[in-house]
């Protein structure tokens, strides 16, 4: 889709003028609206769904992509990545389940990002297509920037609201390592673009974003290694987690590299030098390709928001308040550009507390929800509230159970054994305070310990629960019969 500045999809809106088949504002020629949403990520088009039903008329503008992070570089096309690998793996495995395949398992990286790219196309058009032929709603494609605190212009024209919900996202930072600007690199989004297979794929940054490109290029068929500086992986994680993890990718022969104090790029012959300094190994590691995954910054640098007054901390994160206002009123930000969150669910409920607060009536708060998210490894990581690190540093008084895999029956069914499930209770009020389910489908399971948080109930409830058998869920009742005092 061709990027016309101010282009709209209303061939009567008032102002605007026909220019090569598309639409584009008259210069300074403003429009007036209740509200201006900006950006098509997750929050936005469900926002102006709410507030068009309400009655109000709304412009919507995004600039390039619709659908944001989640449709187009996060959620749908890496875990449609991360489904190819699987099967991939599964393949290998056929014989331990005794399934009998002839010749070597091949991937083929064209069909694999074919496949992809057609999940991501029918869920951007989708979005696309709902707000065109959303009633109230006037779409406007365009780069936005505030020129006051209830108007913003995009291309030629400019649009005037009372309120002013900024929904920008975010993306891959690049961080300033000697030698980054002097080799090329890859981050999440360029590493969707590839229809090859990287002969060696170097992976700077053990975080979550690394990990799960890390282990789905493995089983495409790369060499993988990863770098981290810190001195184990996905170092928010308490300690056992993360070791089960890199026990599982090293198991599937990616190399990993902690301690990487300093770590410096260089071109080579055979692609980029990546240096290390490690306590163990090779002072280098030579790839073909390099991945940067080392933290997401927002796309806030240039909406200029000065002009707003509205304002920022000191990594360009849009300062909110618990209701997801900003400092100027008539002015809220969503999702991934205000820091309170960096996942798909949480901006979609940033949306639900700001139609809630201002069409219902209600007073929700970011603070009530429960931080929850998974990291898609395989085994998947479910994670819901504290660790026990965290937990402890309360101070509060603490009940611990944990259960491997391998004494989950429909783990043993499937073959697929490794990970744990761990839970942290308070010891007082006996209700959860976190869990981590590490293991085959730990991302669905967890969701019953969740509820349980969100209910706001002693964990008995769900240790008195009768589950389905056979389930990773059904042990959770078992495991939380089994806790003991954290010494």
């Amino acid at each position: 889709m061709p990027d016309a500045p101010g282009r709209i999809n209303r061939s009567h809106a008032e102002g605007a003028v026909p220019i090569g088949g598309a639409l584009r504002m008259r210069r300074n020629a403003m429009r007036e609206f209740d509200a201006i949403i900006i950006g098509a990520g997750q929050a936005g088009p469900s926002l102006a769904g709410r507030l068009t039903g309400a009655g109000m008329t709304v412009a919507f503008v995004e600039r390039k992509l619709f659908g944001g992070t989640c449709v187009n570089t996060g959620c749908m096309p890496t875990k449609t990545l991360v489904a190819s690998a699987y099967a991939a793996h599964l393949a290998r495995r056929a014989a331990d389940f005794g399934v009998l395949l002839e010749g070597s398992v091949r991937v083929d990286m064209k069909s694999v990002k074919a496949r992809a790219d057609a999940v991501v196309m029918g869920a951007r058009t989708g979005v696309e297509r709902s707000l065109r032929g959303m009633a109230g709603c006037t779409v406007v494609e365009g780069h936005a920037r505030f020129e006051g605190a209830d108007r913003v212009r995009v291309g030629e024209g400019l649009l005037a609201a009372p309120r002013v919900f900024v929904n920008v996202g975010g993306r891959a930072s690049v961080p300033d390592l000697p030698g980054v600007h002097e080799v090329p690199f890859l981050t999440n989004r360029s590493m969707l673009e590839l229809d090859h297979l990287p002969e060696h794929l170097v992976v700077v940054g053990g975080g979550y974003v690394g990990l799960e490109f890390a282990q789905m290029f493995r089983r495409f068929g790369a060499e993988v290694t990863v770098v981290e500086k810190g001195p184990r992986l996905i170092a928010r994680e308490d300690e056992e987690v993360s070791e089960a993890i890199r026990d599982v990718l090293t198991g599937e022969g990616v190399n990993v590299r902690t301690g990487a104090e300093c770590i410096s790029l260089a071109p080579h012959e055979r692609g980029v030098e990546v240096g290390v300094n490690c306590e163990e190994g090779e002072p280098s590691s030579v790839g073909s390709h390099v991945l940067l995954a080392v933290g997401r910054r927002p796309n806030t640098d240039d909406l200029g928001l000065e002009a707003a007054g509205v304002e920022t901390d000191s990594r360009g994160y849009i300062t909110v308040d618990d209701q997801l206002a900003t400092s100027v009123p008539g002015i809220w930000a969503l999702g991934d550009c205000n820091g309170r969150g960096a996942f798909t669910h949480t901006a979609y409920n940033d949306f639900e507390i700001i139609a809630a607060n201002l069409l219902d009536g209600e007073s929700r708060r970011v603070s009530d929800r429960v931080p929850a998210y998974a990291l898609y490894v395989d085994p998947p990581l479910g994670r819901a509230g504290m660790t026990e690190r965290e937990a402890r540093a309360t101070g509060r008084p603490l009940l611990i159970g944990s259960r491997p895999m391998s004494r989950v029956g429909r783990a043993v069914e499937k073959g697929e054994t490794q990970g744990l499930m761990k839970v942290v209770v308070d010891g007082e009020t006996r209700k959860i305070l976190g869990a981590a389910i590490l293991g085959t489908g730990g991302d669905e399971a967890i969701h019953g310990v969740l509820d349980i948080m969100n209910a706001g109930v002693p964990y008995d409830v769900l240790e008195h629960a009768v589950p389905i058998h056979p389930t990773v869920s059904e042990l959770i009742p078992t495991m939380l019969g089994e806790m003991r005092p954290a010494e």
